[in-house]
């Protein structure tokens, strides 16, 4: 699981700083998370395959999560894609992009698929063999979603060593990977846990974007791999926070501290604070696996 982060500053871009948007690969996938004003030129500067995206997911329809879409779908039709795109986000947003596509007379010679989300509880909105997608439903000034990234359980591993000794064909090693007992060259049948072992353990990724502190999406996103929860403010200016349905570091770190999340990344930091390592520090007084995310920077798990 990699996880490259474009843009994790709030509101305005800056020369320096770039508003939310995010690319995770999962198991083969490519996924767009918001995309705020300058992600294609993001997705230039990091070298990252515009033919390899096929679902994006915005969060909620504030400028600085979704002004840089129109311009990336404007620039797959100039570059001649041909594959679907398929967009997942709030009621609204179609008729927003259709509506730019349409009065500049660009339409897309590609599928643009939007999927609008509209309901207050958790839902599947994607799945395919390798990965599930839900929707986390927060608290923001307008109707806002995170997104819950799950890789499904896969193969089992062949004991390679095990494997030879059991005299079992070649033709068989599928089947244990799939979890069957088999029999071997001599008619025996060879336990399938005695020939392999465990798959490699799913890991999980949540995106909680603008939210107020909202300690009802803990079961949702209980045991997570790695939570990217927004952090807006410090504590010396919390009392904004409930004003405008934002979240402090320390706020994020009581929901991943809660959830028993493995790692916290912080990030849409108020462009008021020079010094974001500051989060950080206010993060770790209640949870200790706390990372800052900065644009351009690359988390692996």
């Amino acid at each position: 699981m990699k996880l490259t982060i474009l843009g994790c500053y709030s509101a305005t871009p800056r020369i320096l700083t770039n508003p939310t948007s995010q690319v995770l690969e999962m198991r083969g996938n490519m996924f767009l998370i918001d995309c705020g004003e300058g992600t294609q030129v993001q997705l230039r500067k990091h070298k990252i395959k515009f033919s390899r995206i096929k679902h994006i997911f915005i969060s909620h329809l504030h400028g600085d999560h979704f002004f840089g879409l129109v311009g990336l779908v404007s620039t797959f039709r100039l570059l001649g894609r041909e594959a679907d795109l398929h967009i997942y986000g709030p009621k609204g947003i179609k008729e927003i992009i259709t509506l730019q596509m349409k009065l500049a007379d660009s339409w897309t010679n590609y599928n643009l698929i939007f999927h609008e989300l509209t309901s207050n509880d958790s839902e599947l909105i994607y799945e395919d063999d390798k990965v599930e997608v839900y929707t986390i439903p927060l608290e923001h000034r307008v109707y806002t979603n995170g997104f819950l990234f799950k890789e499904k359980e896969g193969n089992r591993k062949l004991d390679i060593n095990a494997v030879e000794e059991a005299n079992i064909d070649v033709a068989y090693y599928r089947k244990l990977t799939q979890g069957f007992d088999v029999v071997n060259e001599n008619g025996e049948t060879i336990k399938n846990e005695d020939v392999t072992k465990d798959a490699v353990k799913p890991k999980s990724y949540a995106f909680c974007s603008d939210t107020m502190y909202k300690e009802d999406i803990v079961p949702l996103i209980e045991n997570v791999d790695v939570l990217y929860h927004e952090s807006t403010f410090l504590e010396t200016q919390s009392h904004l926070a409930p004003k405008t349905k934002h979240s402090t570091a320390k706020e994020a770190a009581s929901i991943a501290k809660k959830a028993n999340a493995g790692t916290l990344l912080l990030g849409h930091y108020s462009t008021r604070y020079k010094d974001v390592n500051c989060f950080k520090e206010e993060a770790k007084e209640v949870f200790q696996a706390v990372e800052l995310t900065q644009d351009g920077k690359v988390f692996e798990f």
